[in-house]
């Protein structure tokens, strides 16, 4: 099945089991988020990559400098292992892992959440590649990633026992918008998928498609 499928059925479930009041709440703020969010500030392709330095779930921190040494790097911002849509992404995403490193890549996942919360999720998940913690959300803002959840949001979140500030370590209620880069050993962008809508990811074959034409 692929990645929208799966995605897919996860909405329409939500959409049978969510009063409409509180679903069209959910669509209205995601609109606004829409609205407001400035996709000409975030990171494209052609652009240089901003760097990092970040902890992994086994405490080491690493670098993007580092690894771009060794290769090209496929990295994707989400927000959380409390996200269904996001831990159906890294799944997919685990599947190609062996493709992405046959063409010379490595796989790095982002998250604001703790690092308690990125090993829960790399558990959870069985994922074997590179799962950081950017607390504060400091690296997704250097990509022109972050937003702000409208207060609606907040209580929503809080009701169903996913309140950012416990999972994040932070009181500011952001979280990155969903983006993938392909980032080549120079520091250049060679793809980038970015959407407000967090129902949205791109395919696997997309995310290898572009890693392979960085190859050229």
């Amino acid at each position: 099945m692929k990645l929208e499928e799966q995605l897919a059925a996860v909405r329409a479930d939500f959409a049978r089991n969510t009063p409409a009041d509180r679903a069209a709440v959910y669509e209205a703020k995601l609109d606004e988020i829409r609205a407001s969010f400035v996709s000409e500030r975030a990171v494209g392709v052609g652009h240089k990559a901003p760097g990092f330095d970040l902890p992994g779930i086994d405490g080491r921190r690493l670098m993007l400098d580092d690894i771009l040494r060794q290769g090209s790097v496929v990295l994707t911002f989400y927000r959380g292992g409390w996200c269904p849509y996001c831990n159906i992404q890294l799944r997919a995403y685990q599947a190609i892992l062996p493709q992405i490193t046959a063409l010379g890549g490595r796989l790095v996942a982002v998250s604001p959440q703790l690092p308690d919360g990125s090993l829960s999720t790399a558990e959870k998940n069985s994922l074997t590649f590179d799962v950081l913690s950017d607390v504060g959300n400091e690296v997704a803002r250097r990509y022109g990633l972050v937003f702000t959840l409208p207060a609606e949001l907040r209580d929503a979140m809080r009701a169903s026992n996913k309140a950012l500030p416990a999972i994040n370590g932070d009181d500011s209620w952001e979280l990155p918008v969903l983006a993938t880069f392909v980032v080549v050993r120079d520091g250049r962008v060679a793809f980038a998928s970015l959407d407000i809508d967090h129902r949205a990811r791109p395919e696997p074959e997309a995310v290898l498609e572009g890693l392979r034409a960085a190859q050229l």
